[in-house]
Formats: structure tokens, C-alpha cells, sequence
């Protein structure tokens, strides 16, 4: 029996790539999507014949599969909000949503004790592997070696730095015993001084549709290692979390879960 999904924020640029994606595959069911009240129009016109549309989702959880995934790629406090209703209803919950507070993530991992939910920056395989080959890097290379951070993203994304940068210089900065609030440097302004040792720079450029890029840095002695990971479409993260779906549905609650457990 293949696995059931709910989408939320389905009129958005991952939502409409995920009803798409999961619409592709005969083992994959689309059972509902849900957006907001302005937008619910658009999303019925073209999920005419493929699954309920609601502008709630507790109204659609109601007529769904009890064993469909929830996947929301929207707005922080739209997530938390799912998260909630999820738990509430024990509903597998994955979130793709950037942006989180500290005190949003400290309820996520407190929700997830009771029910099974997964949160990632970013659902790419590929930024996964960096993630975990970082450390070996930034402790084999050493304080002679400044790490720094580069990401591109389209106009039209509201937080910055983007999450994934966020979460790519967390590692490193654990990498190094530092506290990531402590040495993140994201405005360099005016006579500002030399650069401090333990500092790590997460810099954001904006424009056109990129859909995302990523660049770890780190300067050393007469040399430069550069490790870039170029998203070339959204299907990319959405496949992840398709993927992150299907694997949440054989997992018990315990843990906020995240790609690093998936892929171990």
C-alpha cells in the first residue's frame, strides 16, 4: 500500500511541485491540500477530480486516510500552527520551513515526543552529505583556517540568511566548540576593524529566480577550499521531503527527526 499525503500551502512554489511530484507516482496518493482563503480558488482549478482543498486543516484532516503524511513547506508560524493540529490529531507531520526561532524548534522537539515529526532547513541529499563532512574539515584544517559563508537565493525569499546557511554554520561552529549566536558575523559596514578569529561570516545575496546556493569557505595560509552546492529546481527539496514522508510513517515518536536520521 503506497503512502498518502496532505499538502499545505499547495498554491505555493513547493506545494504546487510536491502535488505535482506525488501526482506522478502510482505509488503515492495526493488525499488533500490546503491553502489560504484568498488562494483556495486556484488550488481547487487544478486539483479538479485529484483531492479535497480546504482553507482549513483541521476541517480537511476530518476526510483524509488517518495514515496520511502532512507535509507544510509555508510560513513559520503557519507550521507551528500544523504542528500543533497534527500532534493534536496524530497526523506524521514534515516541515520544510525556514525561519524558525529557537523557541519554535524547542517546541517542535517537544511536540515530537508524543507524535512523529520531521524538520528540516533543507531536504537536500547533497546538502546533507556537506553537512556531515564539514566537521572532519574544519577540525583537520585547523584555527589557521577562517570559515566563511556565502548563499543566493530568488528575490523573492523573506528570511535572511537563508536556513540552510544557518545550518551549515551552526556545524561549523560546533565544529570548533564556539556558540553560532555568539560568532555569526552577517554585516560587514564601514572601518569595521580585522576580522576576529573566532567569527563566522554568513553573508546573503538576493535576486532574479535563483534557487539556491550555497558556498563554505574556508582561507587559510596561501590556499582556499571552496565547497558550493548549486539547487538547480525545487524538486529537488521536494523529493526529499517525499522521501522524509515515506520514511516518517515507519517511525515511532521520540525525537524531532531531521534528513541526518533518515540517511543514518
Amino acid at each position: 500500500m503506497g503512502t498518502s499525503f496532505v499538502i499545505v500551502g499547495a498554491n505555493g512554489r513547493m506545494g504546487r511541485t510536491l502535488c505535482d511530484l506525488i501526482g506522478q507516482e502510482p505509488d503515492l496518493s495526493l488525499v488533500g491540500a490546503v491553502d489560504t482563503p484568498e488562494h483556495v480558488a486556484d488550488v481547487s482549478l487544478r486539483m479538479v477530480g485529484k483531492c479535497p482543498v480546504s482553507d482549513s486543516l483541521e476541517n480537511l484532516l476530518a476526510r483524509v486516510p488517518k495514515e496520511s503524511v502532512i507535509i507544510d513547506f509555508t510560513s513559520p508560524a503557519v507550521s507551528m500552527a500544523s504542528a500543533r493540529l497534527a500532534c493534536a490529531k496524530h497526523f506524521p507531520l514534515v516541515i520544510g520551513t525556514t525561519g524558525l526561532t529557537r523557541e519554535q524548534i524547542s517546541e517542535l522537539e517537544s511536540l515530537a515526543t508524543t507524535n512523529p515529526l520531521f524538520w528540516s532547513s533543507n531536504m537536500s541529499i547533497g546538502i546533507n552529505a556537506i553537512r556531515k563532512i564539514l566537521p572532519d574539515l574544519a577540525q583537520a584544517l585547523g584555527a589557521d583556517y577562517d570559515m566563511e559563508i556565502m548563499e543566493i537565493h530568488h528575490r523573492h525569499k523573506k528570511d535572511s540568511p537563508s536556513g540552510t546557511a544557518l545550518t551549515l554554520g551552526k556545524t561549523l561552529a560546533e565544529a570548533r566548540g564556539w556558540d553560532i549566536d555568539k560568532v555569526r558575523c552577517s554585516k560587514r559596514d564601514g572601518i569595521i576593524g580585522e576580522r576576529k578569529d573566532e567569527e563566522i561570516g554568513i553573508q546573503a545575496l538576493r535576486g532574479g529566480d535563483v534557487v539556491g546556493v550555497h558556498t563554505v569557505y574556508f582561507m587559510g595560509p596561501g590556499e582556499r577550499i571552496e565547497i558550493t552546492h548549486h539547487a538547480h529546481s525545487r524538486e529537488n527539496f521536494a523529493r526529499g521531503a517525499i522521501r522524509a514522508g515515506i520514511w516518517l510513517t515507519e517511525q515511532k515518536p521520540g525525537k524531532l527527526y531531521s534528513v541526518a536520521d533518515m540517511l543514518s
